[in-house]
């Protein structure tokens, strides 16, 4: 699918995930048919996906951790994808540089769920993982993360 300047105009608009239809139609001088449908299309084809984000630092108990993960193997693409698989993973990535994967996670202590549970009952289900460098974030800025828990 083609990403076209009013394609990235309505996800600008869309930010704010509860503007309606027809204010961002105003506000872009096209019809309210035409972002339906064109909204329609991008999430259709996952280019788009609207759904609610928290800021973590405002669930009690609630942490944010990145992993650096080296692997065993070059094959980082279906590496990422089982790390989404895990409980609490927000996102996995590929990435250059020392390591292979960057892996977010959601931590709920309120759930008995720790960094260290997440070790024991969930990075053990990854096979080829070489080396894991974490890093607890303790404060953040218009962070904002699906809840997945």
């Amino acid at each position: 699918m083609k990403i076209d300047d009013t394609n990235k105009a309505i996800i600008k608009q869309l930010r704010d995930g509860r503007k309606s239809y027809s204010a961002i139609a105003d506000e872009l001088s096209i019809t309210e048919n035409t972002v339906r449908a064109r909204v329609n299309k991008l999430m259709d084809e996952k280019v788009l996906e609207i759904t609610g984000l928290v800021d973590p630092s405002s669930l009690p108990n609630h942490k944010i951790v990145i992993m650096g993960i080296k692997l065993k193997t070059l094959d980082l693409g279906r590496k990422a994808k089982e790390f989404t698989q895990l409980r609490g993973v927000v996102f996995a990535t590929v990435v250059t540089g020392r390591y292979d994967l960057i892996v977010q996670v959601l931590i709920n202590e309120n759930d008995g769920y720790s960094l260290l549970d997440f070790f024991n009952r969930e990075l053990v289900k990854v096979s080829e993982i070489q080396d894991v460098e974490t890093f607890v974030v303790y404060e953040s800025f218009d962070l904002r993360v699906p809840y997945i828990l």
